[in-house]
């Protein structure tokens, strides 16, 4: 099984942002080094990857607002998918959150995405159907 560390910047940034691509994550005006970089002077210790025989091969990326915790970007390399690596990620990023105090903790899946929406479901997450995400890009695009 492969070991669950905290998230280098210098380090992991270039494998981490490929393995978001490879597994078909959308990336975002957030997901740049930069903006990543903002992220983790807020709580460092929850963007976690997952290193087997020194590669990396799965990460989360997690956020804590003093009052839930918050998923973001769970990445498993397609060819290692299915073997423990995303359920492992989870189950860490969720002992820290309880570390913190979350009683809850929130994520967002595309309606489409009908994997994840599996994956999640056998960890014990549920939609909460009467809820509607909304958001507003604060780029120039969207401004």
């Amino acid at each position: 099984m492969p070991v669950i560390r905290e998230f280098e910047p210098d380090r992991d940034y270039q494998v981490v942002f490929e393995l978001w691509r490879t597994a078909g994550l959308l990336i975002r005006p957030s997901d740049t080094l930069d903006e990543v970089r903002k992220k983790l002077e807020r709580d460092p210790d929850l963007f976690l990857v997952a290193e087997d025989d020194g590669a990396v091969v799965g990460a989360v990326m997690g956020g804590w607002d003093g009052r839930r915790g918050w998923v973001y970007h769970l990445a498993v390399d397609p060819a290692r998918q299915r073997n423990g690596i995303g359920r492992q990620l989870m189950a860490e990023l969720e002992r820290r959150f309880r570390t913190k105090g979350a009683l809850k903790i929130n994520l967002q899946v595309y309606r489409d995405n009908v994997a994840a929406q599996g994956f999640y479901q056998k960890l014990g997450y549920s939609l909460a159907s009467e809820i509607l995400s909304m958001g507003k890009e604060l780029t120039e695009k969207g401004a």
